[in-house]
C-alpha cells in the first residue's frame, strides 16, 4: 500500500489569515537585505515588519491576489495591474517613527521609479516561513499568480534585494530587467 504525500491546497486568502500570513512574512524576512535596511533594530523588527507586511496585506486581502499553502505557511503577495504602486498611506506612517518612516518611503519611490512604465501583475511579496522551507510551496503560490496573469495576457514583474534568490527565480523562468544600486542593491525582475 502507497501513501502518497500531496501538498496542501492554494487558497486565496481571507482577513481571517492576516496573523497566520503576516506572522510568515516577518519569519521569512529577517535577514533579508531590504527588511534590515527598512528596519535594522532588532529589538523593533518584528512590530515594524509586521506592520509593513499588515498593510500590504490589507491592501490586497480583498482583490483576491494574496495565494497562501499550508494555512498561511508559504504566501505570494501580488498587485494587480490596475491598482497602482502608492506610498504607504497616514494609518501605516503613524506606527513608526520619523527615520523608519523616511527609509520605507525613500525605498517604496525608488523602487516604483524603476518599474516599468507597461501594465504588469506585481509580485510585491513572496515568503515562506522556516519551518515550511523546502517543501517547494513558495513556488506554488508564485505560480498562482503567474497563471493569473497569463489568463490576462500580461507579464509579471518582481524585485529583490538578496542576491541569493536571483538565481532562484532565474530558474522558475525570471529575467533580470533591470537594476538598481541605492539604497540597496536590488534586482528587478519579469516573467512573460
Amino acid at each position: 500500500m502507497s501513501t502518497a504525500v500531496t501538498a496542501p491546497e492554494i487558497t486565496i486568502a481571507t482577513p481571517a489569515d492576516r496573523e497566520r500570513v503576516v506572522g510568515t512574512l516577518v519569519a521569512a524576512f529577517t535577514k533579508d537585505p531590504i527588511l534590515r535596511h527598512l528596519f535594522p533594530d532588532e529589538a523593533t523588527y518584528p512590530r515594524y515588519a509586521a506592520a509593513f507586511f499588515g498593510h500590504l496585506f490589507d491592501k490586497r486581502v480583498h482583490r483576491a491576489s494574496i495565494w497562501t499553502i499550508g494555512g498561511g505557511a508559504s504566501v505570494a503577495i501580488w498587485e494587480p495591474p490596475a491598482d497602482g504602486h502608492g506610498t504607504p498611506d497616514g494609518r501605516f506612517s503613524a506606527q513608526y517613527p520619523d527615520d523608519v518612516l523616511a527609509r520605507v518611503r525613500a525605498y517604496d519611490e525608488a523602487v516604483h521609479a524603476a518599474l516599468p512604465t507597461f501594465p504588469f501583475w506585481y509580485l510585491g511579496v513572496l515568503g515562506t516561513h522556516p519551518d515550511s522551507a523546502g517543501q517547494g510551496w513558495g513556488r506554488a503560490v508564485m505560480r498562482a499568480g503567474l497563471d493569473r496573469a497569463a489568463a490576462e495576457g500580461l507579464p509579471a514583474v518582481l524585485e529583490t534585494s538578496n542576491p541569493n534568490n536571483v538565481e532562484l527565480y532565474r530558474r522558475a523562468g525570471w529575467e533580470v530587467l533591470g537594476t538598481m544600486a541605492e539604497p540597496v542593491p536590488t534586482w528587478i525582475m519579469r516573467q512573460r
